[in-house]
C-alpha cells in the first residue's frame, strides 16, 4: 500500500511580471524645477549699475623687470612709458617699445576721471596689434 502524500496546491510566489525599466519620472521633475529656478536667476545675475572704480583692495603683485606702461591722462593725453603719442600712432610706439614681441605683458593706466569708452578704444587698439597681455592698473586701496 503506498501512501501518497498531498501537499496542497502549487503557490506561485511571484505573480507579478518583473519590470526592469527605470522611473526617471522624478528625475525629470527635479531638472524642470532646476531649469525654471537658473532661468529666474540669471538676469538678476547681471551688474547693471554704474559705478566709480578708482582703486583696488587687493595684495599687488611684484611688476615684471620691464614693464612697459600704458598711460591715458584726464585731458586724454596718451603716453607710452613717458614719451608722448598720438592714438593713431599707439601701436607702431608700443611695437618699437616691447621689441616687436607680442607676449609682453602691457599695464593700462588710466586717469579716474578718464570715459570708460577711451580705455576700451586704447585696449581695442593694442589687442588689434597683437597684445594679449594687457592689465589694468589700480592705485591701492588707503585703510581708514
Amino acid at each position: 500500500m503506498a501512501i501518497q502524500l498531498d501537499s496542497g496546491p502549487t503557490v506561485k510566489r511571484h505573480s507579478y511580471q518583473q519590470n526592469a525599466e527605470m522611473n526617471i519620472t522624478p528625475f525629470v521633475d527635479v531638472m524642470l524645477v532646476l531649469l525654471i529656478i537658473f532661468m529666474v536667476a540669471a538676469p538678476l545675475a547681471t551688474v547693471d549699475v554704474p559705478v566709480d572704480l578708482p582703486s583696488n583692495a587687493s595684495a599687488a603683485n611684484t611688476p615684471p623687470t620691464d614693464p612697459i606702461y600704458i598711460s591715458v591722462q584726464a585731458n586724454g593725453g596718451l603716453f607710452v612709458q613717458e614719451q608722448p603719442v598720438a592714438l593713431e600712432q599707439l601701436a607702431a610706439l608700443t611695437h618699437g617699445a616691447t621689441g616687436e614681441r607680442r607676449d609682453t605683458r602691457l599695464f593700462l593706466r588710466g586717469d579716474q576721471a578718464v570715459e570708460y569708452g577711451t580705455l576700451m578704444r586704447v585696449m581695442n587698439l593694442l589687442q588689434k596689434a597683437g597684445y594679449s597681455h594687457i592689465s589694468l592698473v589700480a592705485s591701492e586701496e588707503l585703510e581708514p
